[in-house]
């Protein structure tokens, strides 16, 4: 632990002094700019995660609410506007009709394209001069983190 973590300093804690201030920060600050640019093709943060998440596959809405990190509900109401947008198209599993499975349009992979190129454009602003080992190691703490959360 830091100086300023708060099992050993809670009086004269400092923010800054710990790592989940700067991954919300970092996180927060990356989709203000992911919209900002996504904004200009026409897209969202929310409409960004589901294009993402489904890409050239078919996956259930359940499954990609969980890779968006977004409540079923919330999905199913984003789900239906694209899908009256033209960008989804949805169908019953064909192993289990109680699912639904999602899948993008040609319009959706047009759009899933343009989405790609923005994100992709911050990720090589951000990492070009990071090494590869670093972000590994960046990686390899998130996913650790992450699971000692689960």
């Amino acid at each position: 632990m830091t100086e300023s973590s708060p099992a050993s300093r809670p009086a004269h804690f400092d923010p800054r002094g710990w790592p989940f201030f700067w991954m919300t920060q970092a996180v927060g600050r990356y989709l203000r700019k992911l919209e900002q640019h996504l904004k200009r093709e026409g897209l969202d943060v929310a409409r960004w995660r589901v294009l993402m998440s489904v890409g050239n596959r078919q996956l259930g809405v359940s499954e990609i609410a969980d890779l968006a990190i977004v409540k079923l509900p919330t999905m199913l109401k984003l789900i239906q506007r694209m899908e009256a947008d033209g960008l989804v198209q949805c169908a019953p599993r064909v192993s289990d009709a109680r699912y639904t499975d999602v899948s993008l349009t040609p319009a959706g992979q047009e759009a899933c394209d343009r989405a790609w190129t923005v994100a992709n454009a911050i990720y090589q602003t951000v990492f070009h001069d990071i090494p590869a080992e670093d972000e590994a190691h960046l990686n390899d703490v998130l996913k650790r983190v992450f699971e000692r959360l689960g």
